[in-house]
């Protein structure tokens, strides 16, 4: 078994990565609105079910992919696609993928797919081609203990930023999940 090598880089650019793609401060208008349908979001259930969803996927997606006979190359590449679309929605506005918000807030639709979604799950896969497990692991759970945080704060945090604050931030990881999805592109397709 290979000794673990924590980097410090690997570590906060994976936390940078992920934390761009789950882009819990752009999901805030999201969750307030499911609170409002709810009444009431269970914060720490759905950090950890968003948690073991994304560790299970980091460990065992590869072999998911195995079985369906696609590589991790391909697998990344396609991955790259996904985050590029997801950055030109941040950037631009414009809406690639449409989802209808259920009526009930649950585990379903708050962990899955709004936290650990399809983008999430595509961006570990394609940064396990270029970084050491351990730091994405290390990422997963600094984005986890932020994510929790903005659970439990969603309101403050609303009135702090203001809608602009929000947009800003939101349009400015967009520009950074961009330049991200160039490179793994570029990375796994050699060019």
């Amino acid at each position: 078994m290979e000794p673990l090598h924590f980097d410090f880089n690997q570590i906060l650019s994976t936390s940078m990565i992920l934390f761009a793609i789950i882009d819990i401060l752009g999901s805030i208008p999201i969750i307030i609105s499911l609170r409002k349908k709810a009444g009431h979001i269970q914060s720490e259930k759905a950090t950890l079910v968003a948690t073991a969803i994304m560790i299970l996927f980091l460990f065992g997606g590869k072999a998911v992919l195995g079985v369906i006979g696609v590589d991790v190359q391909s697998f990344a590449i396609a991955g790259s696609l996904v985050i590029f679309f997801i950055a030109m929605e941040m950037v631009l506005g414009i809406h690639f993928f449409r989802d209808e918000a259920p009526e009930t807030v649950s585990i379903v639709p708050l962990a899955f797919p709004l936290i650990a979604g399809a983008g999430s799950l595509t961006t570990l896969l394609s940064l396990k081609t270029e970084y050491r497990t351990e730091n994405i692991l290390i990422g997963i759970i600094l984005n986890m203990v932020f994510v929790y945080f903005v659970l439990k704060n969603t309101a403050r945090l609303e009135k702090l930023l203001g809608k602009t604050g929000l947009n800003v931030l939101r349009k400015s990881f967009g520009v950074i999940l961009l330049a991200i999805a160039i490179k793994l592109f570029r990375t796994n397709t050699g060019l």
